[in-house]
């Protein structure tokens, strides 16, 4: 053939309406980065690199000869090969408007109605959501909730974002009668209208100002790249990489010569398999074959037996494919159809769904597929050919075993599905679980198809299909030809189950654990077909089957609900107030717009230097064990590779002394999977990677291996000091209670999972030893003298710029330090800037996160629910060093009493030193995991007393004037006020009483409610940790710049200090700018956390305007009406210094540790928040229904931005409590290092129902215009729904006869869920006995 002998192919696509052609287009190049290094179009962002983040989405157009139609769709960036874009037409974030010329209405919607917090997410979200308004410019709501579901922000809580959706969207009914009857319009209507209603508003934006959306005004399609595909003649285009030789084969003929000459070449349309494959395995393919445009690959055929579907159509071209086929043919025949649709609708993201094709989901025979089992049971058959002709196989368990016989021969491709209609008296369904509804692998999932005799309820075939299980899709084969000929009845249920448990064997180490949950749900799901299979044969003869119980109804209803609802009321600004005032005004985060038109700059968006070097990490493979050897020949050998270096380079520089003494690069010994070891120096990121993979170093296991928190207990290995409060007499108090309880929870770890990976760049100057660093840190003070250490130079010989974070959470300060003083080290080696950006998984595996806790308590309490002694411990898995995991675990001891006052208590806090990577600070800093252990303990009092837990939380609660365990005063005034208000308006009580109706109507499904108060105080340790500086400019024309210690990570720190200048200076906020921090400006400045970052920075930069204005106050008491541009003048020609540093000594703070009582914190928020939640008992599935929130802000600078901090903090505590789970091996390997398995919240798990009420203002002494830091409170607010989860379960429990006290550990997954509502299908599920097998995951 000719293939071999064609020279290179000239690659041709269109980016942003402009013509980019390459000659030497290298396959191995994605899109994501020849848009970033080759274009300089940074809009679009790098977030995982494996399609699970929607960071990186563009759109991609492509026209078709055939219909003569242009397809627009979304796509993922870092997936697509450019080899892969031949006659396309890519449009990115920059591309849709800019600043410079106009912003699309998407682009200002989304930023005006506050969807935008770090920002870093932002271009994805625009660009999910144009592609969908280029193809219907009118979309429902839940179109635009499944354009979303492949997008994720950690910031914002979405609920700003779908607001901004909404403006877009169809008029909707009224929201929430459906839910639980009442509309929380009404209720908001009734509250305006009373006195306090007076004093607050709703409206955030004014949707009349956006300007409209007008489809005339977007790109066309290139006339050039049409007439390409209408007119050019069909040639196979070949792309030769320095590694892999990509050919583009644009008939089948070719197709299949191709693949005759390449047997064991991948064929790949979408990349999403093959591409994470050769990324994240490590599995390498030299030639790749990717048809473009063959016709037979993406042909719809309708037969008289069914339809025939290309196996190059997309998934997304299925679906509407199958949408449309449903609306048009009689249901008995859609049965499969239909099936197909409902997984579809949750597959993946619709960027993968719009790439990935049909036949790739087929020939992967991934173990998780959801189209493979409906598919087998739906009797489809695959239409194959090669050159030496075509033949069809089934697809079936023999297919999917990949059993020989029943497979593809190598040189043959999959052409097109054969997918039969289905029959009359024939019923197929779907099921599947997933660990989140959307974009989520499914831990099982079915396809189960039934065929009854002619008006008859006797089985005549039944076929069923479980993924997830094992290895491989799996068929309960043997179990179907026992049921052959039986009647459909409640008999026939339970043999069914017990048949299917015996023959689809689960060991109990199988990959991915949870083997009880996955056998749990292989009987659910059966139960779940056979109740729709007796609701199908109902409608068709009525006589044929039993009559249901009434309380079964429920159980087919779909859990999940797209419609989106909220009510924000927040303060009213004075009317007495200037109008040019702007503090308490809704303003817009001032990067909002840059935000979402891609212009905002972040570290690794910054152009590259000359010369310009990049670092990547290898790091240890074990937990614990000695290092042998270190060969880095082999990767020295790589061209590119400039240097490797270890800890032997660094000497006796290989420390840092921040908390402990601690080793930067290990060199004798490691003591966890992830730390760092060396690191690798080359011309090229890829490179520098691709040379980590070929450093080998070779260990020595050692003991112990100390994994746990039950481990370290064993071992006695904690870190110093241990802390202990005692508050009354606890011993005694035991004696006089009524009754003692004890018990224990776990809270599992959390990962940050900031959007924007660890970055540092670095550049030297060889003048004076300068360097200046350029980092995502909370902590540039820090960073600055890690290097100057590493260095051996003086701190004012390193600048560190920050110009802006893609969110932080606490995971930017200490780690950032050690790998921004790596960096500099290389830097300084070669003498050349050097640029590290950690890929996602590195960053999770390195960097640590939430520590996991163990609470242990001891409850003395009355019968009418009021405690009177608690004795708790708390347990935190620190990892190997210290970090911060001792000032954690003081502050938990410190905010363990949450809202409560406990008159007789005693708490002890160790750090476990473990060989796992060091966690560290993360929002709320040890109180979300301390508050739920003493929630946790309410809870099982409330139960053990026969109380309601809201009278529990009630009679125990502060009561205005008191103090604390510590001896500090605290006026709970505002805590009263926000648990009542959020009782009223939650309208608890009555919904409770619903609530209770309906539980006991339904027996599969169950709701709960739940009400949890919240006291944060807020401070940070010393005097010195809160302080602060910042300098104001006013130049001669008027304008003013600022700079200030704080960090902008999407808290909205900068718009706020903007506020603050134009309230102090009195000048319009279009006045000021504010470029970033540097330490090259404000010297010293503290670590950005705590939520003090507004308050501490503003009352500098108060500082600095007072002192300009009393300068100024002799010039503008002449001249009252002048502006500041005359002013300035004037104080120039006087010789008046128009520039001023402020400060901020810091709050007072003291604790005494050894007498246990001190005055740690400033002030207290407070909080309250009601949650209700339905679960699905067989599943453990769930749905967030409806929260409330009611916070007491004092007043707020800003209720846009401090809404957002609360919705987006109550969102990852949503995370934390439900779904976020960590998952380690024996041996200490993380398995949940990337989207693809760790799972934080996306749009479906926002509630339905989202409303924010704000307190009226209050004053707060010695705060910022009394406001309160809101950036972490809220996250416990969370836990709401743990309980409410905790709520529904214990109806389950109670109405299947289990009684007495239970223990939920947390994140209250599906798997937890599921199992503890106990009944005849986990009764039936074999159970291993522990210490019989090696588990795959530990609890750490």
């Amino acid at each position: 053939m000719s293939l071999a002998l064609n020279g290179p192919s000239e690659l041709l696509f269109y980016v942003n309406g402009r013509k980019v052609t390459e000659k030497n287009a290298d396959p191995e190049t994605m899109l994501l980065s020849y848009l970033r290094k080759k274009l300089h179009l940074t809009g679009t962002k790098y977030g995982c690199g494996g399609g699970g983040c929607g960071a990186c989405t563009v759109m991609i157009s492509r026209y078709d000869p055939g219909t003569k139609k242009i397809r627009h769709y979304s796509a993922n960036a870092c997936l697509l090969s450019i080899c892969s874009l031949y006659g396309a037409a890519v449009t990115t974030v920059e591309g849709i408007g800019n600043t410079k010329t106009r912003i699309h209405p998407v682009q200002e919607r989304i930023a005006k109605c506050h969807g935008t917090q770090c920002g870093y997410c932002s271009p994805g979200m625009v660009m999910s959501l144009y592609s969908l308004l280029r193809n219907i410019p009118k979309p429902s709501m839940d179109q635009l909730m499944e354009a979303l579901g492949g997008n994720l922000c950690r910031c914002t809580g979405y609920r700003p974002i779908v607001d901004a959706c909404k403006t877009f969207c169809k008029a909707t009914d009224c929201c929430q009668s459906k839910e639980n009857g009442i509309c929380s319009l009404d209720q908001e209507g009734e509250l305006l209208d009373s006195e306090e209603g007076n004093r607050t508003c709703k409206k955030l934006f004014q949707e009349e100002e956006f300007q409209p959306l007008d489809p005339t005004q977007e790109f066309i399609f290139p006339p050039e790249l049409m007439m390409m595909a209408e007119k050019q003649p069909k040639r196979t285009r070949v792309f030769y990489g320095n590694r892999i030789t990509w050919i583009s084969p644009v008939t089948l003929r070719d197709l299949l010569e191709a693949k005759a000459k390449y047997p064991d070449a991948p064929i790949v349309m979408g990349n999403t398999t093959v591409g994470p494959d050769m990324k994240f395995k490590g599995i390498f393919h030299s030639v790749i074959i990717s048809p473009d445009g063959i016709a037979e690959l993406n042909a719809i055929n309708y037969t008289d037996n069914g339809l025939t579907i290309g196996a190059g159509c997309s998934l997304a071209q299925l679906k509407d494919i199958l949408t449309d086929v449903v609306l048009e043919i009689p249901e008995q025949k859609t049965q499969t159809y239909r099936a197909l649709l409902k997984h579809l609708r949750t597959l993946a993201g619709s960027q993968i769904r719009n790439v990935a094709s049909l036949g790739g989901n087929v020939i992967s025979r991934h173990s998780t597929s959801d189209l493979n089992p409906l598919l087998a049971v739906g009797n489809s058959t695959l239409n194959l050919a090669s050159k030496d002709g075509k033949r069809q196989i089934p697809l079936n368990d023999q297919f999917l075993m990949r059993a020989r016989g029943s497979d593809l021969k190598p040189e043959e491709i999959l052409v097109s599905v054969n997918i039969p209609y289905s029959r009359k008296w024939e019923f197929v369904s779907a099921f599947r679980q997933a660990p989140r509804q959307e974009n989520a692998l499914a831990i099982v999932n079915s396809g189960m198809r039934v065929l009854f005799e002619e008006d008859a309820n006797i089985i005549r075939d039944i076929c069923i299909f479980y993924g997830g299980i094992g290895s491989t899709t799996v068929c309960a084969k043997k179990s179907c030809q026992k049921l052959i000929g039986r009647v459909w009845n409640e008999e026939i249920l339970g043999e069914a189950c017990r048949l299917v448990l015996d023959e689809i064997f689960l060991p109990a180490s199988a990959p991915g654990g949870m083997v009880e949950y996955k056998k749990s749900l292989i009987v659910s799901f059966l139960f779940k077909f056979y109740l729709e299979v007796l609701q199908n044969l109902k409608m068709m003869n009525p006589s044929l089957c039993p009559c249901l119980p009434a309380e079964y109804g429920s159980v087919l209803e779909d859990l999940h609900s797209k419609d989106y609802e909220a009510v924000l009321r927040y303060q009213k600004v004075d009317t007495k107030q200037f109008l040019q005032d702007p503090i308490g005004r809704p303003i817009m985060h001032l990067s909002g717009i840059n935000h979402t038109t891609g212009e905002a700059v972040y570290c690794d968006d910054m152009p590259a230097h000359d010369q310009e070097l990049f670092l990547a990490f290898v790091t240890s493979s074990r937990a614990h064990a000695k290092i042998v050897s270190i060969d880095a020949s082999e990767a020295l050998k790589l061209p590119g590779v400039i240097n490797v270096l270890t800890g032997k380079d660094l000497q006796d520089v290989n420390f840092k002394d921040y908390l402990e003494k601690e080793e930067i690069l290990a060199t004798d010994e490691v003591f966890a999977v992830g730390q760092l070891v060396c690191v690798v120096i080359a011309d090229s990121d890829d490179k520098a990677k691709r040379a980590t993979r070929l450093v080998k170093i070779e260990y020595s296991d050692l003991e112990p291996l100390i994994l746990t928190i039950e481990d370290a207990i064993q071992h006695n290995s904690f870190y110093e000091p241990e802390r202990k409060i005692e508050y009354g007499d606890v011993d005694e108090a035991f004696k006089t209670v009524d009754q003692i309880l004890e018990g224990e929870i776990h809270i599992g770890g959390q990962e940050h999972f900031y959007m924007e990976t660890q970055s540092i760049r670095v550049v030297p100057y060889g003048e004076d030893k300068e360097m200046d660093v350029y980092v995502s840190t909370q902590d540039p003070r820090l960073a600055q003298d890690m290097v100057a250490s590493i260095l051996r130079v003086p701190s004012n010989k390193i600048m560190c710029h920050v110009k802006r974070v893609g969110g932080a959470f606490g995971g930017k300060a200490t780690k950032t330090g050690i790998l921004a003083a790596i960096t500099a080290f290389a830097a300084k080696k070669t003498g050349c800037p050097v640029r590290c950006v950690l890929e996602r998984r590195e960053d999770i595996l390195i960097t640590g996160g939430r520590h996991p806790y163990l609470g242990k308590y001891k409850v003395g309490f009355m019968n009418d629910g009021r405690i009177m002694a608690l004795d708790i411990v708390h347990y935190s898995n620190g990892g190997f060093t210290l970090d911060e995991s001792v000032f954690v675990i003081e502050l938990g001891i410190l905010k363990m009493d949450n809202a409560y006052k406990i008159p007789n208590l005693r708490c002890r806090g160790l750090a476990c030193k473990t060989n796992l990577p060091s966690n560290t600070a993360f929002r709320g800093f040890g109180y979300p995991q301390a508050g739920l252990i003493t929630e946790s303990c309410i809870t099982k009092v409330a139960a053990q007393s026969g109380l309601p837990p809201e009278k529990v939380r009630m009679i125990n609660m502060y009561k205005e004037i008191d103090e604390t365990h510590y001896k500090q005063e605290i006026d709970a005034t505002n805590l009263i006020k926000c648990w009542n208000e959020c009782m009223e308006i939650s309208s608890y009580y009555a919904r409770k009483a619903m609530i209770e109706d309906f539980n006991k109507k339904n027996y599969w499904k169950k709701k709960g409610i739940a009400i949890i108060p919240m006291k944060f105080p807020l401070g940070v340790g010393s005097l010195a940790a809160g302080q602060a500086a910042a300098l104001v400019h006013i130049y001669l024309d008027g304008s003013v710049l600022v700079t200030h210690c704080g960090i902008e990570m999407g808290q909205g720190v900068h718009t706020k200090m903007i506020q603050v200048v134009s309230r102090e200076l009195g000048m319009p906020m279009s006045n000021i700018h504010l470029r970033g921090t540097s330490t090259e400006m404000i010297p010293n400045g503290n670590c950005s956390g705590g939520s003090v970052v507004a308050d501490v920075n503003g009352m500098a930069l108060q500082d600095a305007c007072r002192i300009l204005l009393k300068r100024l106050e002799p010039i503008i008491s002449k001249n009252p009406y002048g502006t500041w541009k005359e002013w300035a003048q004037e104080a120039f020609n006087q010789s008046i210094s128009l520039s001023a540093t402020g400060h901020f000594r810091g709050y007072e703070s003291d604790m005494d540790w050894e007498k246990g009582e001190g005055h740690p914190f400033v002030y207290f928020v407070f909080g309250t928040a009601c949650s209700e939640v339905e679960i699905d008992c067989l599943t453990g599935d769930h749905k967030n229904i409806r929260t409330d929130i009611v916070m007491d802000v004092g007043r707020s600078i800003n209720p846009a931005l401090d809404i957002g901090q609360v919705e987006g903090a109550f969102i990852q505590g949503v995370g934390l409590y439900t779904l976020e789970e960590l998952k380690y091996s024996p041996e200490g390997i993380l398995y949940t290092w990337g989207p693809e398995h760790y799972k934080i919240p996306s749009f479906c798990d926002v509630p339905a129902e989202f409303n924010i009420s704000f307190l009226p203002p209050s004053e707060v002494a010695r705060t910022l215009y009394s406001s309160k830091g809101l950036g972490e409170s809220a996250l416990f607010l969370g836990s709401s729904v743990f309980f409410a989860l905790h709520d529904a379960i214990l109806a389950a429990r109670q109405e299947r006869g289990f009684s007495g006290v239970f223990t939920l550990n947390s994140p209250l997954t599906p798997e937890k869920i599921r199992m503890a509502c106990e009944d005849k299908f986990t009764k039936m599920v074999p159970k291993d006995k522990p210490g019989s097998y090696v588990p795959w995951d530990i609890r750490i």
